[in-house]
C-alpha cells in the first residue's frame, strides 16, 4: 500500500467550512477515508480527560531494505536515547520491523513485529499497525506522535506537552533540520519578512504532530490509523477536520537529520531542496549550537 495523496487544497478549505461554520459532521462523497475517519471523531465530541503520557510511534526500515543494518539501529537507539533521557517520565515507545532491532533495556520500549510481505516502501503499513496497536500501547488519555527512527527530541518536550494539556493536541512548527555529512544545522520556522521562503517544521518532516488520544474511544485510533496514510503535511488539516486543532509547541523540539546515509527522502530525490535549506537558514552562533547539542543528545 502507497502512501495516500494530499487532498486539493480547494477541498480542505470547503470541507473544514461545512464543519467550522455550519457544524455539519456528515462525510460527502468526495472526501478520502481519513477525512471521514476525522468527521466522525468529531462527532463522538472532545472528552477532555487528563492527558496521562505520550506515546512514540516509530515505523523503522527492515534490514533487507538497507545497505548498513548496524549503522541505522545505532541511530534508533539514539532516538530512543533521547525519550529515555526526559526528564518526564511519562511516555512510552513502540518500533514496528520486520526484526527486532537492539533496543535499550526499558519497558516502556516495545517492538511490533511486521510480517506484511509486499513488496515496496512499508511504512506507511508499519504506521497501520502502530495505530492500531494504540489501545494496548497506552492504557490512559494521552498524545499519541508518529516518529522517525533517526529523528531527535529536545529535552524537556514530554514535560511541555503534559503540563500545557492542549486539549487536540500540538505542532512541531519549528525544528531543526541538520546535515549530518556537514554537521550543519538550519532552523525551521514560519515565514517572517527576513525570511520570506522559510517553511514551518511541520512541512518537512513527519515527527511533527503529536495528537491527543483516548484508547477506549474506535474513533480516536481509527483516525489516527488513517491520519498517518498520509504526507506530514496533511496532519494539521486532519487534526483540525476532526475538532482537535494542534498547538504549536513553544520552542523548537524536533531535529531533523540529513543526508546519513539511509534516508528515504534520498531515494526519492528529495533530500537535494533540504540540503540548500539547511544552507539557508544554518545557525553559526557557537553559543546556540553548544546548547543544541546538550538539549538533542549530538
Amino acid at each position: 500500500m502507497a502512501q495516500v495523496p494530499a487532498v486539493p487544497k480547494l477541498s480542505r478549505a470547503r470541507h473544514l467550512l461545512r464543519t467550522t461554520l455550519f457544524g455539519r459532521t456528515d462525510h460527502t462523497a468526495d472526501m478520502v477515508a481519513s477525512e471521514r475517519a476525522a468527521l466522525a471523531l468529531r462527532a463522538a465530541g472532545p472528552k477532555g480527560a487528563t492527558a496521562q503520557q505520550v506515546t512514540f510511534l516509530l515505523p523503522m526500515v527492515g534490514p533487507d531494505h538497507v545497505g548498513d543494518w548496524d549503522a541505522v539501529v545505532a541511530r534508533l537507539r539514539t532516538t530512543l536515547e533521547g525519550f529515555v533521557a526526559q526528564d518526564e517520565p511519562s511516555w512510552r515507545a513502540a518500533v514496528c520491523c520486520q526484526s527486532a532491532p537492539d533496543l535499550p533495556d526499558d519497558p516502556r520500549i516495545t517492538h511490533l513485529p511486521f510480517t506484511d510481505p509486499t513488496p515496496g516502501n512499508d511504512k506507511w503499513r508499519k504506521l497501520r499497525v502502530l495505530c492500531e496497536a494504540l489501545p494496548d500501547l497506552a492504557s490512559a488519555p494521552g498524545y499519541a506522535m508518529s516518529f522517525d527512527a533517526d529523528d531527535l527530541l529536545r529535552q524537556g518536550t514530554v514535560k511541555e506537552m503534559l503540563t500545557r494539556q492542549e486539549r487536540g493536541g500540538y505542532l512541531v512548527q519549528s525544528g531543526y533540520v541538520m546535515d549530518v555529512s556537514t554537521g550543519d544545522i538550519g532552523l525551521a520556522d514560519r515565514r517572517s519578512w527576513t525570511t520570506p521562503l522559510r517553511k514551518p517544521f511541520w512541512k518537512l518532516c513527519g515527527s511533527c504532530a503529536a495528537v491527543y488520544h483516548t484508547p477506549s474511544e474506535p474513533t480516536s485510533t481509527a483516525f489516527l490509523a488513517e491520519m498517518t496514510q498520509h504526507e506530514h503535511r496533511m496532519f494539521p488539516y486532519l487534526a483540525t477536520l476532526a475538532g482537535q486543532p494542534l498547538s504549536p509547541l513553544l520552542r523548537p523540539s524536533v531535529l531533523y537529520m540529513l543526508n546519513h546515509g539511509e534516508n528515504f527522502g534520498a531515494r526519492r530525490g528529495r533530500v537535494g531542496y533540504k540540503t540548500r535549506f539547511v544552507q539557508r537558514y544554518r545557525i553559526d552562533d557557537r553559543d546556540i549550537l553548544d546548547t543544541l547539542r546538550g538539549e538533542f543528545g549530538l
